[in-house]
């Protein structure tokens, strides 16, 4: 059988499926993802294809794959680059890798608070520039993260230990999701509040959503309107969650303090973006489970999805359409 893999993988976990007898494994080996045509070449006859949230899983590839494709494993949590539907349609099963990056994205969209909230890029650039000849009283003043309040959206794996680490600092959290959710709230001791009281409340608000038909543009001009000047805005989940022209237009005008950013719309973001020209404006290159230890676990987790379907039996983390 005929499996391809869109990019090299962490740990051995690769060496674990080029050992399977039965497997013809190909892998693209460049550290940028396979272009559409290539990714459209590759996929002629396989059985398995192993991807990332980089590569377009659409009706076209699928079928380009034609009828013998058994399954697409995801190295991510969220597959919405994945047809599902399509999939489902065409019999081909679905994984994804949850779980495994709750922990490590939750560490970083806490550094990007906190990196945000004391301006530590405006200083660290201060220090390289040689800017800083004497110490004083007023320079690069920002604001507290002990005591302050959190609007955590979306209070989903993430969302709550989002909600854990802010109990350390003595938080006060806030929650809005689609759904209350009193019992895990109660636990964390997080109060629910709808989307608009919490923007106007919240000194921090953090994304911990899905990007869905309904979450795209779910912060949009409107919603920052509503947060305090003072607020900071947190974006670990997807790009598309906030309307990033709207987004730009607050941080310059200073309706908003600031953002800290580890997705954008478009990725990688091109350096003529706004965004990368405001000094109040934290953008990471989409480095939310980047531990050497999560990488490695996602790899052996869509490994395993991806032998478990090619050999016909339940995907051990399956999506459904």
């Amino acid at each position: 059988m005929k499996v391809y893999v869109t990019r090299k993988l962490s740990g051995d976990s690769l060496a674990r499926l080029q050992s399977e007898p039965d497997l013809e494994v190909t892998v693209w080996n460049q550290e940028a993802p396979p272009p559409p045509h290539d990714l459209h070449r590759a996929v002629r006859g396989l059985h398995g294809l192993l991807c990332l949230v980089t590569d377009r899983i659409d009706a076209a590839l699928l079928d380009a794959a034609g009828p013998q494709l058994k399954v697409v494993s995801q190295m991510a949590v969220g597959v919405n680059n994945v047809d599902v539907a399509a999939c489902a349609a065409r019999g081909v099963a679905v994984g994804n890798t949850p779980g495994v990056l709750t922990e490590t994205t939750a560490d970083l969209a806490f550094a990007l608070m906190l990196a945000a909230a004391r301006r530590l890029l405006e200083a660290a650039d201060y220090v390289r520039k040689g800017d800083w000849t004497f110490w004083s009283p007023t320079t690069l003043l920002g604001v507290d993260v002990y005591g302050a309040t959190l609007g955590i959206v979306g209070l989903g794996a993430t969302g709550q230990e989002m909600a854990r680490r802010a109990a350390g600092f003595d938080m006060r959290v806030l929650y809005w999701s689609r759904r209350e959710k009193p019992e895990i709230a109660q636990g964390l001791g997080a109060t629910y509040r709808p989307l608009p009281d919490l923007l106007a409340t919240a000194d921090f608000v953090s994304l911990h959503v899905a990007l869905t038909p309904e979450t795209h543009h779910l912060i949009d001009a409107a919603a920052l309107a509503r947060m305090p000047p003072h607020a900071i805005l947190i974006n670990t989940a997807r790009g598309d969650v906030v309307d990033e022209a709207a987004l730009i237009a607050a941080l310059r005008s200073g309706q908003i303090a600031a953002a800290g950013l580890d997705v954008t719309a478009v990725e990688p973001v091109p350096l003529n973006n706004p965004l990368l020209l405001l000094p109040n404006a934290i953008v990471l290159p989409h480095i939310g489970s980047a531990s050497r230890a999560t990488r490695t676990k996602m790899a052996d987790m869509a490994v395993a999805n991806l032998l478990a379907g090619l050999h016909d039996q339940p995907l051990p983390h399956a999506v459904r359409a």
